[in-house]
């Protein structure tokens, strides 16, 4: 970096990158597990696998809440020299570094189908839906704020990890027009040009 200055990730971004993985990997072993009757039958799986989303969904999405809200009032304000990460390679680091779990939870999950079908597919996609209701509850934030939120990106390590892990101290902030990513971490829609 320039002059002291850090390289900067998106805190949504990096919570919301697992989301989309997640969500899809779980549905497929879902659908997969459902061609397989299991030793509890359909009816029993799917309704094991509704509860194990509505939970998955609720954890993941307020795990760690008091940490992220305390660095959210500790952030300061980013520095000029401060390099902003663009979104697709803050996804790509997530996803590349979380490539060999991501691939043990989906053959978790279609192991899981031979006893209970879909249960464990439901389980990881609850798991991605919790993720994009953590990066919507970030979004909401940075709007009320009018901010958004910046993490050093060695302090995520070479994988990508946690935004609100132990190595992590504190935040930065921006105004809402810096970075590629709108607030909650989605793709910025650009206006159309008529």
């Amino acid at each position: 970096m320039v002059r002291g200055g850090q390289g900067l990730a998106r805190v949504a971004v990096v919570v919301r990158a697992g989301a989309a993985p997640l969500w899809w990997l779980g549905l497929f072993a879902a659908g997969v597990g459902m061609l397989a009757p299991g030793l509890t039958g359909r009816p029993t799986g799917v309704l094991a696998g509704a509860v194990l989303f509505v939970v998955a969904a609720l954890v993941v999405a307020f795990a760690r809440r008091k940490r992220y809200s305390a660095l959210v009032r500790g952030a300061s304000r980013a520095g000029k020299h401060d390099v902003l990460q663009d979104r697709a390679v803050t996804v790509r680091t997530w996803r590349r570094g979380h490539r060999w779990w991501l691939l043990a939870a989906f053959a978790a999950a279609l192991a899981v189908s031979f006893v209970a079908p879909a249960a464990g597919g439901m389980l990881l996609a609850g798991a991605g839906a919790g993720l994009w209701l953590k990066a919507a509850r970030i979004g909401r934030r940075e709007g009320s704020g009018e901010v958004l939120l910046w993490v050093r990106v060695d302090w995520l390590g070479s994988r990508g990890g946690a935004p609100a892990g132990r190595p992590v101290k504190g935040y930065r902030s921006t105004g809402v027009a810096a970075g590629d990513a709108a607030p909650g971490g989605a793709r910025r829609r650009t206006a159309a040009l008529v």
